[in-house]
């Protein structure tokens, strides 16, 4: 799993490639956590293999960060598992997810 992360416009753009599992706990919150001035942030799937309930926790997590700065966080390229994954845990409800 790798993750590239680069400023477009007034977001953060977060592309997920490979695993999106707890082995990246700390690579996706160091992505997040340095761009403070970055109120909006959007994370790719489109490169992402496989998401669990770990990177559910991270998306989470990184919801909260961003509201906070009064931010919101959008999911776009979502495919397959990844899709599937997002919809049975309702997080539609929660973020603005793009296939």
């Amino acid at each position: 799993m790798s993750l590239e992360c680069e400023k477009q416009g007034e977001s953060m753009v977060i592309k997920v490639k490979g695993r999106f599992d707890f082995s990246c706990h700390s690579a996706f919150r160091e992505a997040y956590a340095t761009a403070r001035e970055s109120a909006d942030f959007v994370v790719d799937m489109g490169d992402a293999s496989y998401m669990d309930s770990a990177a559910l926790g991270m998306l989470l997590l990184l919801r909260e960060h961003a509201s906070q700065n009064g931010g919101r966080v959008t999911i776009t390229n979502c495919r397959g598992q990844t899709y599937e994954v997002l919809q049975i845990a309702n997080f539609h409800r929660l973020f603005k997810i793009q296939q």
